[in-house]
């Protein structure tokens, strides 16, 4: 794929009228889910009915604002400021770990904001980091087989973000940042021998931080033995695993889910998946599930029409921050993966996951509206072409 614009071919255009559309339908129907089960379970916050129903309808509305913003910037004249970007971001991670500016809840600084008005930068800094990344791949493009350019150079990239957003600790999303960051290096045409040795380096570099912090060794051993650490170190996946075994396939009911009573810590965010396997059953979380793979589908479809590297990249790096972190929060709740933090995109509360989704669909249809004009455009030439 060539960095001057090469529309896509009209049978290609034909495949799905058009799957952005497609992506954002599924996105509402999740954050109208979200609202509900939100809604459902405001009786159990202990700050009030509605307390955080409230706040997500306000996080909607100002993430429906950012997406109708940023499907009408133009994202090529913002990419000649990709490297301030980039550095404007790295300096906000780095904002976030002075103590007294980085809020600290529970032993992890990644907040910076006050009172209850709070953003977390590494959410944004993760396409932060996928927009210089595109950028740098593309200007690139002709020395992607090049070790040191094509491969050193952009994993420093990916690094510089991982780095910081490690050291709040933050393993869930560092994880997620670097892998978004090698599926980018190799669709771009990085080798395998190179990114194969840099995914078992990173394995083994997060085994040697697991390893030297009993804390987060002794909660990777005990998810080995869910049941026999269900008073400790498990006793949050324990009892999503029990509100799913309670819900059983047709659901115990809106509002008649017991585990976020008290039971079920962070109900509302992290494990708000575990709610609705409660409340709605098997059938209605294997559709979320299928809801999510859409999107995917969709997705594919969609980087198909790309008609450059950089617009491919960019778009591509969206539609994982979406799906990859689905992946990873859906895995954590069923006990796939050990337990760690990470927000349900579009259905779990929080203001910064919240207003990122907006900014991320807004880019997808703002990819949409400038992908489709480019092939009615290389039409047009055609038919001059024949006419003539």
């Amino acid at each position: 794929m060539s960095e001057q614009a090469q529309p896509a071919s009209p049978y290609r255009a034909r495949l799905i009228p058009n799957p952005a559309a497609i992506i954002v339908v599924c996105a509402i129907g999740l954050t109208c889910l979200g609202l509900t089960i939100l809604f459902s379970a405001s009786r159990a916050f202990k700050q009030g009915p509605y307390y955080y129903l409230d706040k997500q309808i306000m996080g909607v509305v100002a993430a429906s604002v950012l997406c109708v913003l940023f499907s009408r910037i133009n994202i090529d004249y913002v990419r000649r400021y990709a490297w301030w970007i980039a550095g404007a971001f790295l300096f906000l991670l780095l904002l976030v770990l002075v103590p007294g500016l980085g809020i600290s809840v529970k032993g992890s600084r990644r907040w910076l904001g006050h009172g209850a008005l709070r953003l977390q930068v590494s959410e944004f800094a993760k396409l932060a980091m996928v927009f210089c990344l595109a950028h740098y791949l593309a200007l690139n493009q002709t020395r992607l087989g090049d070790f040191k350019r094509g491969f050193i150079y952009p994993l420093g990239i990916v690094g510089a973000f991982a780095g910081l957003i490690i050291l709040e600790p933050d393993f869930g999303t560092t994880a997620l940042a670097l892998s978004i960051g090698l599926v980018l290096l190799f669709l771009a045409g990085a080798k395998w021998r190179y990114v194969l040795p840099t995914i078992a380096a990173a394995c083994v570099a997060f085994t040697v931080l697991v390893i030297h912090n009993p804390n987060r060794l002794r909660r990777f051993t005990a998810f080995l033995d869910v049941e026999g650490n269900k008073q400790g170190g498990t006793y949050q996946l324990y009892q999503s695993l029990a509100a799913f075994a309670a819900g059983g396939t047709g659901g115990a009911g809106l509002g008649q889910g017991r585990q976020q009573f008290n039971f079920l810590p962070e109900a509302h965010t992290d494990f708000i998946f575990a709610v609705v396997g409660e409340e709605l059953g098997l059938w209605f979380t294997l559709g979320v599930v299928a809801v999510f793979a859409v999107i995917f589908i969709a997705g594919l479809a969609h980087l198909r029409r790309a008609p450059n590297l950089f617009h491919f990249l960019l778009a591509a790096g969206c539609l994982l921050l979406i799906c990859l972190q689905a992946i990873i929060n859906i895995g954590v709740v069923t006990g796939i993966f050990p337990t760690k933090g990470m927000s349900l995109p579009f259905i779990s509360a929080g203001l910064s996951n919240l207003l990122l989704m907006g900014i991320l669909l807004g880019i997808i249809l703002n990819t949409q509206r400038v992908w489709g004009r480019a092939v009615l455009t290389e039409r047009a030439r055609a038919m001059r072409e024949v006419l003539s």
